[in-house]
């Protein structure tokens, strides 16, 4: 039977990744997976392990291709597989994102 992952939560500030909390930086670094929107910095998504899948879930006014309850499957699927993944927004995730969901 596969180990259970994780889903971390990762804000990624305004955009400069040395704007990023150190424990932010640690979680991006030990991630499997990056599941990220559109406002995150190529250069946060950058930190990222080279050998992490990386899946872009990025929505834009008025257009959202992957909805929130496809986000919700995308996390459950890969974290049940074993996987360490990071939900990694643009921003805070608690204001600017779904932190409630």
């Amino acid at each position: 039977m596969t180990q259970p992952g994780k889903v971390l939560l990762i804000g990624a500030g305004p955009g400069d990744p040395e704007l990023l909390t150190l424990r932010a930086a640690r979680m991006l670094a030990s991630a499997d997976v990056v599941v990220y929107d559109r406002l995150v910095s190529d250069p946060v998504l950058q930190m990222a392990p080279k050998a992490a899948r990386m899946i872009s879930v990025g929505k834009c006014p008025k257009s959202h291709p992957v909805p929130q309850d496809e986000i919700n499957e995308i996390l459950f699927a890969q974290a049940s597989a074993g996987y360490t993944v990071a939900r990694l927004k643009g921003g805070d995730p608690l204001i600017f994102g779904r932190g409630s969901e």
